[in-house]
């Protein structure tokens, strides 16, 4: 059984492009460790996969079943792949800087247009109201 087998077409053809095969993946099949009591100590549900031309290692144990975490473990390392390769355009990279330029903080010289904008407004308001 490939490690493949259950990613979706888009996966795969990412997988493809970006020199991901079956015979590149190494996996391998460990318990896990840490909350889950005896059910996580007695069975060997967490994947762990390593990348030999890369060396990028992933170890996933999100999921009960193996399958799943195989999948899981599988997507990340495509991800990490893509972000090791493709730098800046990769997906993940694109994701980050999304995220940090909302964050910014705004020019002093867009906060003032803002604030000047509020004012007018405000005039506009202020210059409706009725003289009784």
């Amino acid at each position: 059984m490939s490690v493949f087998d259950d990613l979706t077409d888009k996966l795969k053809e990412k997988a493809a492009s970006l020199n991901i095969s079956a015979s590149t993946v190494v996996e391998q099949f460990i318990r896990g460790s840490g909350k889950g009591g005896q059910k996580v100590n007695k069975t060997s549900s967490t994947v762990q996969l390593k990348h030999i031309p890369t060396g990028i290692e992933i170890r996933c144990q999100k999921h009960r079943e193996q399958s799943k975490n195989r999948t899981a473990a599988l997507k990340i390392l495509i991800s990490k792949v893509e972000h090791l390769k493709l730098g800046k355009e990769s997906q993940i990279s694109k994701k980050i800087f999304k995220l940090k330029k909302q964050k910014q903080k705004r020019s002093k010289r867009s906060q003032q247009k803002i604030l000047d904008q509020k004012s007018l407004r405000g005039d506009l308001k202020t210059a409706r109201k009725k003289i009784l």
